[in-house]
């Protein structure tokens, strides 16, 4: 619980947060039994305080405002860099280097595009689900969801695998959000898709990741942040400007041997290599920073 509160802080949910370092309070107080109970009360206390702050001063910011057209052009062109040079796949990441940087509406337009290729379909989908939770509109993606449960264009696999993820983000919240069962809506005929294989690269969706660190300042720590995107084996981590210190190493090309990571169906380890390091100037991720992680190995 108190690692769920870990990562919502660090992906700017702080109401989530305080209510997931709150239940744990009451638990530890709950328990006498538990190890060094006052040094824990005392530590969990602290961390309450500092959410409690963080709230207040988000609720006293200004608001963000979105980047110009032109800047959101510029984006797409600059964080695009698939190594292939496929169309389809600089699109995607054209798409992705968006939504990364906050730029929601726009990166939700052109997922709902690349729908309608074949061979992303199943990648935009996710995107748009990932886009709408990270908007907190959880009713809008309910709303899509059941309009790809109505259509014809998805396979009964790959709207199994849409279920399955969407379900998973909806747990981790926390949120009692029901979603319609597949072959119970009207519209396309869901109890005859046809099971088209999905690619191998698209059957692990990772949902967060422990970046312990073996050297450098940090050496000891560890970090704990959910995926914000992902593409294939490329996962995309938004760390928060209070945690800046934790990345200072963390360049293009360094290779991190000591990852954890959870995912809906298991938790391994495992190893990676950075492949892109921003920090966002402007929009409503202002100040942060964007990681991006090729997974290489795992346990």
């Amino acid at each position: 619980m108190l690692r769920e509160a870990e990562i919502y802080g660090s992906q700017g949910l702080f109401r989530e947060s305080l209510q997931k370092y709150i239940e744990a309070r009451k638990l530890i107080e709950e328990n006498p039994k538990i190890k060094n109970r006052a040094s824990l009360l005392a530590a969990v206390s602290k961390k309450i305080r500092s959410v409690e702050k963080a709230l207040q001063e988000v609720d006293q910011a200004p608001a963000a405002t979105e980047m110009s057209s032109q800047e959101q052009d510029l984006v797409k062109k600059l964080f695009a860099y698939s190594p292939d040079k496929d169309q389809d796949a600089i699109e995607l990441e054209g798409a992705l280097a968006l939504a990364k940087f906050g730029q929601f509406e726009r990166a939700l337009a052109e997922f709902k595009q690349l729908q309608e290729k074949d061979n992303l379909r199943l990648a935009a989908s996710k995107n748009i689900i990932r886009c709408y939770m990270a908007m907190s509109d959880t009713d809008s993606a309910v709303d899509e969801y059941t309009r790809w449960l109505e259509s014809e264009r998805f396979s009964r696999r790959q709207m199994e695998h849409l279920g399955a993820f969407f379900q998973n983000m909806i747990d981790k919240r926390g949120l009692d959000v029901p979603l319609p069962a597949l072959g119970t809506v009207q519209g396309g005929d869901a109890t005859v898709m046809e099971n088209d294989d999905l690619a191998e690269d698209e059957i692990i969706d990772i949902s967060s990741i422990v970046i312990h660190f073996e050297s450098g300042p940090q050496a000891g720590k560890q970090l704990a942040v959910e995926v914000s995107f992902q593409t294939g084996n490329v996962v995309s981590l938004l760390i928060s400007s209070r945690d800046k210190e934790f990345i200072e190493g963390l360049d293009v090309g360094v290779k991190l041997n000591n990852l954890q990571f959870f995912s809906p169906i298991a938790i391994f380890k495992g190893s990676g290599v950075v492949t892109a390091k921003t920090r966002i100037a402007s929009g409503p991720k202002q100040g942060d920073y964007s990681l991006d992680i090729r997974i290489t190995g795992a346990e």
